[in-house]
């Protein structure tokens, strides 16, 4: 075996955790799960859809005939604006009360639509308004969840292309692990964190997949998805409505052919998990640590209806990959944009 085929583990500069890379575990035969290939693509409206234009939605809200985007207070939200009753500490139990607000945002009118298939425009709009919300809804909470589930999948309620953003009271795990790391590492160094990686990786170039004057996409180092993105801004950007007009021009371009070859690498309507990091609200302006970032997480591992499990080892042990995030880059990077 050479170098690149033999087991090793790379650890996560965001987490601090570590995975387990195992290459040549990606020749053994598969005969597990298959799951059944994406419908044809959806018309572009549907009667029984609860977030198309002019329908009602299962709370009994009847949508607006809207032309863009269209958000609005998700009918079944995860937080509420207000704490729930205090929780009787029982040792060696810990609670502690939560509260926060989620809404619904639909990208587009159009029920068939993705993000990889709207106009420039239309993209645009819909990163303007995902700063606009992280700004308002950053003036009253801790922290802003902006992300969207692509596709059944990914446990999507709906194929009509939207997204949701989760604001809280309090600054989540695996947000707060970000924040810690990118602290630690420049008090330690002086430097960002995900500015020394995007020139680390620019410099390497094996795991980049799109590169522009604002934006850099690569299969990270640590990736733990098969076809895992991290999209980093490459200017010093804390948060989303941070960014300029031309920045956000630029995320549109650079999402869209991501996203493009995401579609294009097993021909299907790649299902995804995506979301947005930004420097927590909560932070004040103590936030020189941070860096404007994405993660961009398929599931699909070998084909359409071959998909990643995080099973056995990776549940109970540690995070574990076969295909290294060099071979998926190089794949992404291979794939002809058709679409």
């Amino acid at each position: 075996m050479t170098q690149t085929d033999m087991p090793h583990r790379r650890r996560n500069l965001l987490t601090g955790e570590w995975l387990l890379v195992s290459p040549h575990r990606a020749k053994r035969p598969w005969q597990g799960e298959a799951a059944a290939l994406a419908a044809l693509r959806p018309p572009t409206h549907e009667p029984s859809c609860h977030l198309c234009p002019g329908n009602t939605r299962a709370g009994g809200e009847v949508n607006p005939d809207y032309a863009g985007t269209f958000v609005f207070a998700n009918d079944f939200p995860a937080l509420l604006g207000e704490d729930g009753p205090a929780q009787p500490i029982q040792d060696p139990f810990e609670t502690m009360p939560a509260s926060g607000e989620a809404r619904v945002i639909c990208f587009a009118p159009d029920h068939g639509a993705t993000l990889a298939r709207l106009e420039s425009s239309e993209l645009e709009r819909v990163i303007a308004t995902w700063c606009d919300l992280s700004a308002e809804l950053g003036k009253r909470w801790a922290h802003v969840q902006l992300f969207e589930n692509k596709g059944a999948m990914m446990g999507a309620s709906s194929p009509h292309p939207h997204g949701q953003v989760w604001a809280s009271d309090f600054i989540p795990e695996l947000v707060e692990r970000e924040n810690r790391r990118q602290r630690e590492w420049f008090e330690a160094k002086g430097t960002v964190l995900l500015s020394d990686v995007a020139a680390a990786e620019l410099a390497a170039s094996e795991r980049v997949i799109e590169v522009n004057a604002h934006w850099l996409a690569v299969v990270p180092h640590w990736a733990a998805w098969p076809f895992e993105t991290l999209l980093v801004a490459r200017g010093d950007v804390r948060r989303i409505e941070d960014l300029s007009v031309e920045a956000r021009a630029a995320l549109a371009e650079i999402l869209a052919q991501v996203l493009r070859r995401y579609d294009e690498l097993f021909d299907n309507d790649m299902p995804y998990s995506m979301g947005w990091h930004g420097a927590p609200h909560g932070l004040g302006d103590d936030t020189a640590h941070w860096r404007l970032h994405a993660h961009i997480l398929p599931p699909l591992l070998r084909s359409a209806t071959v998909r990643k499990h995080m099973v056995g080892f990776e549940l109970l042990a540690e995070t574990q990959r076969d295909l290294t995030p060099e071979s998926a880059a190089e794949r992404l990077r291979s794939v002809v944009i058709t679409r």
